[in-house]
């Protein structure tokens, strides 16, 4: 089996490096184009780039996966199976129907729910007590083709976009492995998407991660874990972006208008909300490192009474 492997960041990297392992042939990597990261702004390789390199693989990076040439190389390859994960382009139609075996995606959903960008995220903010991953057909639509496997796992009470995402990447990684033994078995069937059932993962912005006081505790909670490591929950404290990193539910009923802080310890923040009370327990201010709210009172002083997000 003739495999070209199309994806770019961390979550790819996972599935890239179980293809190797498992011994499976693949003739190219194509991953995004080596862009600045970081502060300095260092033009970096993407993590699978990285990967196919050490191992000896070609890599391809087209700026645009639509170009004529582009594609007419892809064609000169002749893959039997064309593997995307988190490529982070729309593929046209002519690559789609380009291999004899379908274009496979991995995508972090159980699809047809969390179709788009941002699916672990979402999950998370939204408050969903179980996720999973899907291997499926790629067609013209976002994430609509036909499903191939579906495998579940539920999402933990404290758990962070960014832990979920691990974890989600291994669980991927090896529904594409035994997705790949069922195609070449011809034991695996296609079942189509209930498209009524959809719902959508937009890509997060830094306005996702604002905080709206007004909203319940849990609310706010799932936020604070859903967008985190990236692009990070925050709210506005003295005129400045105080970043939230840690937080949990307290059980109890409490007064106050929403965003009051009511109580200020070691243990943390204690904010009243729309409905409920959430405790921050790590912050982040402007040019300064996370750290826990005991240590920033440390040095600095907050006071109950104060408002946050004015």
């Amino acid at each position: 089996m003739n495999i070209v492997f199309m994806g770019t960041p961390d979550f790819a990297l996972t599935s890239l490096d179980k293809l190797i392992k498992k011994g499976y042939i693949i003739s190219t990597v194509i991953s995004q184009p080596d862009r600045p990261k970081g502060r300095g702004k260092k033009v970096q390789p993407p993590p699978v780039k990285e990967r196919a390199l050490q191992a000896g693989i070609n890599v391809q990076q087209p700026e645009r996966v639509k170009d004529p040439e582009f594609i007419e190389a892809l064609k000169n390859l002749r893959p039997d199976i064309i593997i995307v994960v988190a490529y982070g382009q729309i593929l046209p139609e002519e690559i789609i129907k380009l291999p004899g075996l379908g274009c496979i995606n991995v995508h972090a959903s159980l699809l047809p729910k969390y179709r788009g960008a941002a699916p672990i995220n979402w999950c998370i903010i939204n408050g969903e007590k179980k996720t999973g991953v899907t291997t499926m057909y790629m067609d013209r639509g976002m994430d609509t083709g036909d499903i191939l496997m579906q495998r579940e796992t539920e999402i933990k009470d404290d758990e962070t976009a960014g832990q979920l995402h691990d974890r989600l990447a291994l669980l991927g990684a090896e529904l594409l492995i035994e997705t790949l033994g069922g195609i070449e078995r011809g034991s695996v069937a296609r079942k189509a998407q209930d498209h009524s059932e959809a719902t959508y993962a937009p890509q997060l912005n830094r306005e996702t991660g604002r905080v709206d006081w007004n909203n319940e505790a849990q609310s706010i909670y799932n936020l604070v874990r859903g967008t985190n490591p990236r692009p990070g929950c925050y709210t506005q404290y003295r005129q400045q972006r105080m970043k939230l990193w840690g937080a949990r539910v307290l059980d109890r009923n409490s007064t106050g208008t929403p965003g009051e802080i009511t109580e200020v310890s070691a243990e943390g923040l204690a904010v009243q909300t729309g409905r409920g009370t959430l405790l921050l327990t790590e912050i982040q201010m402007p040019s300064s490192r996370r750290m826990t709210v005991d240590e920033y009172l440390r040095g600095n002083l907050m006071e109950t009474g104060y408002v946050l997000g004015e």
